[in-house]
């Protein structure tokens, strides 16, 4: 029989524990959109914003999330999001490639 090379796409996978942390991010943009207080505050202290939660619900990011989203300088949060969901996206995704074989 002839060999047969079966390519095997890259594949991303997202583990639980990192959805968890793509969750606490949807929480804190959830904040800023139905508070331009909140809004305001993540804009210009990103750290307080944090810090001192919402409404008495605390964010629990690790301390290198922090440090992601103190480094994001943004005038809106449309920009703040887009930036947001990049920045986390290149950190949550685990690239997977398959290696090309042969199968006899």
């Amino acid at each position: 029989m002839i060999p047969t090379k079966t390519h095997q796409p890259t594949l991303s996978l997202v583990l639980q524990e990192q959805a968890n942390e793509r969750m606490e991010l949807s929480r804190l943009m959830a904040a800023a959109v139905v508070s331009p207080k909140f809004c305001n505050m993540l804009l210009k202290d990103p750290d307080g914003a944090i810090q001192n939660g919402y409404q008495g619900e605390k964010f629990s990011f690790s301390n290198g999330e922090r440090d992601l989203i103190r480094s994001i300088r943004s005038n809106s949060l449309a920009d703040l999001a887009g930036q947001l969901s990049r920045t986390f996206d290149e950190d949550l995704h685990i690239h997977v490639k398959k290696t090309d074989y042969f199968v006899l």
